[in-house]
């Protein structure tokens, strides 16, 4: 004989199952004040450059050992737009493993490390490269969603900001993460965070009008970095682009769009 007890005691335990099920599934998946954080961590100014030291200074703040990184930011400087959001990227990684969220196996880290990879090799040869190389990653391993609609943006979305048509060579790009919105008297405006020219690290606001096209990319699944392990170790669509041209109907297709 079931009691009127029992059923109440059964009652409770189902909606606090519910109740544990929904808190749990709305924030799975929703890393962009993650991202913040590790932006506010960030060093401020150090210059913009893209030489070759530049790239020597990034790989030497990102110090991989023992399965983790050690990221000293302030080393990558002067710095560069990709460089700076992909050290924003490893950290929000590190962020989530060391709350053991979820675990990367050890060659999935290794291909993290950031190495000399030309553009669509590896992960990071994929982040660096032209055209819409961090949203071809997300799509690829299925990292999270990518989108163009500014109305659907979030803080702490990777953007990929296009100030022309052009795609591939002769691309005039550059790699964000979106911070919001303003109105101005002047129009509406864009606000970013990157290494930005002339003065490095920082935030920065630009009118929409002057944004042809841009890509959202918002992390969602980081596990899914593993399939990296069983991805071309080149992307050849990306890998293409440092010579050829593309278009933002291809890229955005690219992209799952």
């Amino acid at each position: 004989m079931i009691t009127y007890s029992a059923v109440k005691g059964l009652a409770t335990w189902v909606f606090l199952a519910i109740l544990a099920i929904a808190s749990s599934a709305s924030f799975a998946g929703d890393y962009n004040g993650l991202i913040l954080d590790q932006i506010k961590q960030m060093p401020q100014g150090g210059r913009y450059s893209i030489s070759h030291f530049a790239k020597i200074r990034l790989q030497s703040s990102a110090h991989f050992e023992s399965g983790k990184f050690f990221i000293l930011p302030s080393q990558a400087s002067p710095s560069f737009c990709s460089g700076a959001t992909y050290l924003v990227f490893i950290r929000t990684i590190e962020a989530l493993r060391a709350r053991g969220e979820f675990h990367l196996d050890y060659a999935t880290l290794e291909r993290l490390i950031i190495r000399d990879q030309r553009d669509g090799e590896g992960i990071w040869g994929r982040w660096n490269a032209n055209g819409p190389g961090t949203a071809r990653l997300f799509h690829e391993l299925q990292l999270g969603q990518n989108f163009d609609d500014f109305n659907q943006a979030k803080p702490g979305d990777f953007m990929k900001i296009f100030w022309s048509q052009q795609v591939g060579r002769n691309e005039h790009g550059h790699s964000t993460v979106f911070l919001g919105m303003e109105n101005r008297m002047d129009g509406q405006y864009v606000r970013y965070w990157s290494s930005n020219i002339p003065s490095g690290y920082g935030e920065k606001s630009v009118p929409r009008s002057k944004i042809a096209y841009a890509i959202f990319s918002r992390l969602q699944n980081p596990a899914n970095l593993t399939r990296i392990n069983n991805a071309p170790f080149v992307d050849t669509y990306l890998a293409s682009l440092l010579r050829s041209r593309s278009t933002i109907a291809e890229a955005s297709a690219k992209c799952g769009l």
